[in-house]
């Protein structure tokens, strides 16, 4: 089973909602690595697990030629609001539906950890990146140094046991884990860095509800109901509220950018 018939369901469910809330929060990384690979003007570069299609946004914004496969035809539906000329797929990362060497470059922000063969999936963004191409992979910091574990650990308990070889939010996160992945998949590590990323929220409610449009959330729904896990959500966000009622986490996101 591919990684878009497990997750494209859970991703998909609230997609607009993960749109508007959670994805803006992450624009600081998606132009740091932006930044570092050098997006412009003829750039063909394709975003792997693309979400709703910000990053996508962003590189086209500078010139760049977009394409984009991720497993939520949700998500798809606004990445092809935001980006109406772009080349957007609905797969598996497992399986990429373009020839060797198409790109000049790849990113993958926060998707190879929810592939279902991580391994397989960057030897697929590598194929298709051309000999020399950068590939940028993205994922959470360790857990300890991300304060929203809290919220992924409460719901934790309200998720059925994993499917085989499901990742999860903090698959690739252990120190050395994303320059394995990057090894193993025959890729050349060139440099790695990472990015402060503020969950800032108005109020509670609002972190709340943006919190339930993730696809783990998603999963504990199904399997516990909606009222149980937006409870245990609430609770476990109890402490990022501010004096000014707003919600913080401060979270950090790594990022390793490797050559085909």
């Amino acid at each position: 089973m591919g990684s878009s018939q497990v997750q494209g369901p859970l991703w998909g469910a609230e997609s607009r909602v993960w749109s508007e809330t959670f994805e803006p929060i992450t624009r600081p990384l998606f132009e740091q690595v932006h930044d570092e690979l050098g997006t412009g003007g003829g750039t063909r570069l394709l975003d792997a697990g693309c979400g709703a299609g910000l990053a996508l946004q962003i590189a086209a914004g500078r010139g760049a030629e977009v394409v984009g496969i991720d497993a939520s035809a949700g998500m798809l539906a606004i990445a092809r609001e935001r980006n109406p000329d772009a080349e957007l797929h609905e797969g598996d990362l497992e399986e990429l539906p373009w020839d060797d060497d198409r790109f000049d470059a790849v990113t993958a922000f926060n998707s190879a950890q929810y592939a279902a063969d991580p391994v397989v999936a960057l030897r697929e963004l590598r194929r298709v990146a051309a000999a020399g191409a950068p590939v940028a992979l993205a994922s959470w910091a360790e857990a300890e140094r991300c304060e929203t574990r809290v919220v992924l650990a409460a719901i934790g308990g309200l998720l059925p046991p994993p499917p085989p070889g499901a990742g999860g939010p903090f698959a690739l996160s252990s120190p050395g884990n994303l320059e394995a992945l990057v090894e193993q998949a025959g890729l050349a590590l060139q440099r790695a860095d990472e990015v402060a990323v503020d969950f800032l929220f108005a109020s509670l409610d609002d972190a709340v509800r943006a919190h339930l449009s993730a696809g783990p959330a998603h999963r504990a729904i199904e399997h516990s109901g909606r009222q149980a896990t937006a409870d245990t959500i609430r609770a476990s966000l109890e402490s990022s509220v501010q004096p000014d009622g707003t919600s913080v986490h401060r979270n950090a996101f790594r990022y390793l950018i490797a050559t085909a």
